[in-house]
């Protein structure tokens, strides 16, 4: 527990996850599911990894960014957003919790959950209408797991020993944009 919240998702086993989340107790179980782990040893690389999802997203998806303070959440959703095309500045929406940016393929909402009450301010706050409309980026995505949609694809960004890294945990598709 981290500032009394849970912490499920498919990179803690033996935790509780979303209830509608395609990620079980065990994510490898889950057909069409792949993991792999990748090292992100400069900003390039982040920006590479932002630019090969941005690649892959389609109106109704889901990048829940997961990791502790400092860990790059932002820094990879900027690198997203940049890659499909947003020129201006791209703030942290810690204090807004969500920003919208209608890029020339299509509407992203980057919502950052970590000033979130209670996962019933999702509503509130739009989610649904904007996966209608576009695609999401999470940042605390524990704040509230059950509003992430089944087919999300889920970044565990880390700082280990100086050592920048991405857990990757989502639909087989995302395989082939992520080049892993």
């Amino acid at each position: 527990m981290a500032g009394g919240w849970a912490q499920p998702g498919p990179f803690r086993a033996g935790r509780a996850r979303a209830k509608s989340g395609m990620m079980a107790e065990n994510p490898d179980s889950c057909a069409g599911t792949f993991r792999a782990r990748i090292a992100l040893p400069s900003l390039a690389a982040t920006q590479e990894l932002g630019a090969a999802i941005a690649h892959g997203l389609e109106p109704g998806n889901a990048v829940a960014l997961w990791g502790d303070l400092g860990a790059g959440k932002t820094t990879l959703a900027r690198a997203i957003l940049t890659a499909l095309g947003v020129t201006g500045e791209v703030p942290s929406p810690t204090f807004t919790l969500v920003q919208s940016y209608e890029t020339p393929t299509l509407l992203v909402s980057h919502y950052d959950l970590y000033r979130l009450k209670s996962p019933r301010e999702m509503a509130e706050l739009g989610f649904e209408d904007a996966l209608d409309q576009g695609a999401v980026l999470v940042e605390w995505p524990e704040r509230a797991p059950e509003a992430l949609p089944p087919d999300a694809l889920h970044m565990r960004l880390s700082l280990d020993d100086g050592i920048r890294s991405a857990r990757i945990a989502g639909p087989a598709r995302w395989a082939e944009h992520l080049h892993v």
